[in-house]
């Protein structure tokens, strides 16, 4: 079922249901108060008789006689006199005696002083009553056809009124529900015009302020992030198409000239050389980009513990210096980290080592003395890891694009690269939550500051 035909029934159901009770009410109300006014019509009317009786001693045969022909025109209140001995002294009319008086009842109204109840429609009331000094009880009946016919009618006009009132409420929760959904209706109109081709389009939101506004908010935010990675990815493939292409095309042109024509032994050592070169090229390439897609997973996936910052570094120089000997390390770790607690983080010993290992590389091979110093302290109740090198420096103009991936600077025919060590750094430091920072300087240096 759909949101627009839920919104009209329950917008209908909660409508019907309250113009219901109120009419329910409205009707029980006036039925309450018919009868109530009655009872105090038919007590005014006894009261009147009794006195005209006792008071004006009008003659029992005129009292008959004006009753007689009132109950030709209306329904007259048929009214009864007796003493406490259930002597009847005066009834308009016995022959009839709608109420039946019986000494229990005489004895309910004498106890009570005053009685109230039905007989079918009739309406009867019995109360007593003193003129002079003695005590008289009176009964008194009538048929409220007025007041039925008038309830009758309310009954009639409110059955025609909620049934109108049903309808122009169907009608008027259809209006409203499509009034309501316009919005949603206009938001999925622009989303059919997202496609991969023009992932720049955003959905626009007449209301700022209500909750399809966040809605709206929530999406285009989501949309930020698919265009961001939409284009990351397409830029990455990319990139990864260039880099794998020119050791490929190395490997193949080696090997293609070495299978042209017989050639002597020195030439073919020569080329698998070039060939073995060009493969650890793309070996490297792959365990970087192996690398970089394990440091993008979700941190949820990736199983954090307590890691301490000396052993990562420690590790790390180990398996740079059996890979190149050349370099050298000067491992300081500062008084302020009195106590072993205060050189743990919680994060990935692999992916820490990774981004250790890559900042360290790059001080090296971009220093022509082959070395690097690096200093563990705590700073402002953070863990900080420094990395300095005497090197070639980075270029100003470099500095805000040295984590993009793929970027090489100006001084990449320096040393030889992919381009993603940085970015692959930049990713691990993110994803533990931390801050790197760079201070170079052309021609003097760079330092590398982490703060965990």
């Amino acid at each position: 079922m759909k949101i627009k035909t839920r919104l009209t029934l329950w917008f209908s159901v909660v409508a019907a249901s309250i113009l219901l009770i109120f009419a329910a009410v409205v009707y029980w109300s006036s039925a309450q108060n018919r009868k109530t006014e009655f009872y105090e019509e038919l007590e005014k009317e006894a009261i009147t008789k009794a006195k005209v009786f006792l008071e004006a001693k009008v003659k029992p045969s005129i009292l008959h006689k004006i009753y007689k022909n009132n109950s030709e025109i209306i329904n007259e209140v048929e009214v009864a006199l007796y003493d406490y001995n259930f002597n009847l002294l005066y009834h308009d009319a016995a022959e009839i005696d709608r109420v039946k008086e019986t000494p229990e009842l005489i004895d309910e109204i004498i106890k009570n002083k005053k009685i109230r109840f039905f007989q079918d429609k009739w309406q009867v009331i019995g109360f007593t009553y003193s003129y002079g000094n003695q005590n008289y009880i009176i009964t008194a009946t009538a048929l409220d056809e007025y007041g039925y016919t008038k309830l009758q009618n309310l009954l009639y006009t409110s059955l025609i009124l909620v049934v109108i009132g049903l309808v122009l409420i169907y009608f008027a929760g259809v209006f409203f529900a499509q009034k309501i959904l316009q919005p949603l209706q206009n938001i999925n109109r622009e989303i059919d015009k997202i496609k991969a081709s023009n992932l720049d389009l955003r959905i626009s939101v007449e209301n700022q302020q209500d909750e399809l506004a966040e809605l709206v908010g929530a999406f285009n935010d989501m949309l930020d992030r698919l265009e961001d990675s939409f284009v990351a990815q397409k830029q990455f493939v990319s990139n990864i198409s260039h880099e794998l292409r020119t050791p490929l095309a190395a490997v193949i042109t080696e090997t293609e000239l070495a299978l042209s024509k017989e050639q002597d032994k020195i030439y073919y050592i020569e080329t698998l050389r070039n060939t073995l070169s060009d493969a650890k090229k793309i070996v490297r390439l792959s365990d970087s980009l192996l690398d970089f897609a394990k440091a993008s997973y979700d941190p949820e996936e990736i199983n954090f513990k307590p890691t301490r910052m000396d052993e990562v570094v420690l590790n790390a120089c180990q398996k740079l210096q059996k890979a190149n000997p050349s370099y050298t390390f000067n491992f300081v770790i500062d008084e302020s980290l009195d106590r072993e607690e205060l050189l743990s983080v919680n994060g990935n010993p692999y992916l820490l080592e990774v981004a250790v290992l890559n900042l360290l590389e790059n001080a090296c091979k971009f220093s022509k003395d082959r070395q690097c110093k690096i200093k563990l302290s705590y700073h402002l109740e953070k863990l900080k890891l420094m990395i300095i090198d005497k090197g070639e420096g980075i270029n100003p103009e470099d500095l805000t694009r040295i984590f993009i991936p793929f970027f090489r600077g100006k001084n990449k025919n320096y040393t030889g690269g992919n381009g993603i060590g940085l970015a692959l750094t930049k990713k691990i430091i993110d994803l533990h939550k931390a801050k790197i920072y760079v201070d170079s300087e052309v021609g003097k240096g760079t330092i590398f500051s982490v703060y965990f």
